[in-house]
Formats: structure tokens, C-alpha cells, sequence
């Protein structure tokens, strides 16, 4: 039996999404279902993979971390067991936000936030290039975040 979330659920998806903080009560007064009905319905769409998790958006620049800098990446090798070893790795380096895999004339994007250029360079010339399978980096240095973050349109 597969789930198909109705209106409610959508209207629970896209407030949960605008406010993590909002509780049960307040989201089942904003949909038009008893408290008892929007907590089930919230319990099914965590089990059904529809919310992946629910946590705080931190200021960077007020934890230090105020650089944005994007990493383009491309491997010495285009093989599944490079790609798993290049990836397996950059899950265990805290500092990296997003890892994406892209078609093009790279093989990863990389988000990372960083105090300043002095520290993206020690963690540049430490950490990314001595990963296993790197043959180049290009990075991009955000001047400015126009859109981050911003909630998914359904």
C-alpha cells in the first residue's frame, strides 16, 4: 500500500517548512484537523520520508563561519570506486555543507563555510587536495548570497 499525501499534508509540509518551531497545535488550527489527526499525519509523512529532518538555520557569521565558498572538483578518475572513495571521504570532513555530484566540466560541487580566505586556504591546502583521487579544484569565492536556503515551491 503506498502513501499519497492529500492537501493537508501538503499545507503540513509547506508550514513545517516555513517554521520547524511551529507546534502540533498551531499547525492543526492552520490546516483545519483535531490536534490528534495533524500529529498522525505528521508521524506518517516523517516515516514516509516526505520531512527529512527538522533543525535550527544558524546565522554563519554570527558562529564564525561568515565565508561561503563553493569548490569545483574534478577527480583523476571517472570510475564508480573513485567516486564512492572521493565521496565516503568528504561525508567525515565537517566543514563541507553539500557535496554534489554534477554533470559537466566538474565532477563535484563542493558548499563550505569558513571564518576567512586565510582558513579556507588551510583547509584547502591540508585537506581538499590531499583527498584521494583529486586531480584539480577551482574555487569561488560568494560575494554575495542572494537565495540560500529557500524553501522548495509545491
Amino acid at each position: 500500500m503506498s502513501f499519497e499525501p492529500d492537501k493537508i499534508d501538503y499545507k503540513i509540509l509547506r508550514l513545517l517548512q516555513s517554521d520547524g518551531r511551529m507546534g502540533n497545535a498551531e499547525i492543526a488550527k492552520q490546516v483545519n484537523v483535531s490536534a490528534a489527526t495533524c500529529h498522525r499525519r505528521t508521524q506518517k509523512l516523517f516515516e514516509e520520508g516526505y520531512v527529512k529532518n527538522i533543525r535550527a538555520q544558524i546565522a554563519p557569521e554570527k558562529v564564525d563561519r561568515g565565508a561561503l565558498v563553493i569548490v569545483g572538483v574534478v577527480l583523476d578518475r571517472s570510475t564508480p570506486e573513485s567516486f564512492a572513495e572521493f565521496e565516503a571521504n568528504c561525508r567525515k570532513m565537517p566543514f563541507i555543507l553539500d557535496c554534489h555530484l554534477v554533470a559537466g566540466d566538474f565532477d563535484y560541487f563542493l558548499k563550505i563555510r569558513v571564518r576567512d580566505m586565510a582558513d579556507f586556504n588551510h583547509l584547502h591546502g591540508d585537506q581538499l587536495i590531499a583527498l584521494p583521487g583529486v586531480r584539480q579544484t577551482r574555487t569561488f569565492f560568494v560575494m554575495k548570497e542572494v537565495v540560500d536556503n529557500a524553501p522548495l515551491p509545491f
